[in-house]
């Protein structure tokens, strides 16, 4: 398996033969206002470039796994660049009948459990996009809507697990323990709402999954690049390394290649 970190939650993923590419946000530096509600709102985002051109990071992809439809997951520039036959894998119909909307043709939504290709299988993982407070407000849960996470498994190659947009839950533990993950990919980046707190995970966080998955790669990611992330790279590797964990866990960089 190749796992190439592009920005934020977009990540080109190279598995059992086939090139996915998950969560495309693809626009320049500081393109976007800050996103309305969260917390440094006033900064624009991306807060950094992309490492590769953006067709070049389309180019020759088998299919698009989308978590969800926030702006930081999937932006106007992908909407844009991606050929409009492209094979896209959504959450639900809400976001199939946003992305039929925008022209996309070629859509499906994501069953419970997929066979997809080359002997992969993919299952949808339940996540909680923000705290129980957020959601019991009607207009923020509205906002915070729904997300999903994804686990690939495939013959010779390692279980992936994708945990999405999500704050620590229950499922999150249960999936850790059923599927035994050989690398787990953690939005760490504490992303925050004003008034609301936490809708992503944080360094907590990261030190909790070790704990469920000791034998687990976990590899942290959504950070540094959007307003509302308010935990930084250096913070985490230094929370990591305090709890005796920093060899279990990866932050990497824009357009780094990771092989397990």
């Amino acid at each position: 398996m190749k796992f190439t970190f592009i920005r934020n939650a977009t990540v080109i993923l190279d598995y059992a033969g086939k090139h996915i590419l998950i969560d495309p946000m693809l626009a320049e530096k500081d393109r976007y206002p800050g996103l309305p509600g969260t917390v440094h709102s006033e900064r624009r985002f991306p807060r950094v470039e992309l490492p590769l051109d953006a067709r070049d990071i389309i180019k020759n992809v088998d299919a698009i796994f989308l978590s969800h439809t926030h702006p930081d997951h999937w932006d106007e520039v992908a909407t844009g660049l991606i050929d409009k036959e492209q094979k896209i894998f959504v959450q639900n119909e809400k976001d199939k009948e946003f992305l039929e909307s925008q022209g996309f043709k070629n859509l499906a939504v994501l069953p419970q459990k997929l066979d997809y290709e080359n002997g992969i299988h993919v299952t949808k993982t339940l996540c909680q996009h923000g705290s129980n407070e957020a959601f019991k407000n009607h207009e923020v849960g509205e906002v915070l809507g729904h997300a999903t996470g994804f686990i690939f498994e495939a013959p010779n190659e390692p279980t992936l697990y994708f945990a999405g947009d999500t704050i620590w839950i229950d499922a999150v533990e249960n999936n850790l323990k059923q599927y035994k993950p050989e690398v787990v990919v953690l939005h760490a980046g504490d992303a925050q709402l004003q008034g609301f707190g936490s809708i992503i995970m944080g360094k907590e966080d990261v030190v909790h999954a070790h704990k469920i998955a000791p034998q687990s790669k976990l590899v942290a990611i959504h950070m540094e690049a959007c307003n509302h992330a308010v935990l930084s790279r250096k913070e985490l590797r230094s929370y990591v390394d305090k709890a005796g964990i920093g060899q279990s866990v990866i932050i990497p960089l824009e357009g780094d290649k990771l092989e397990f």
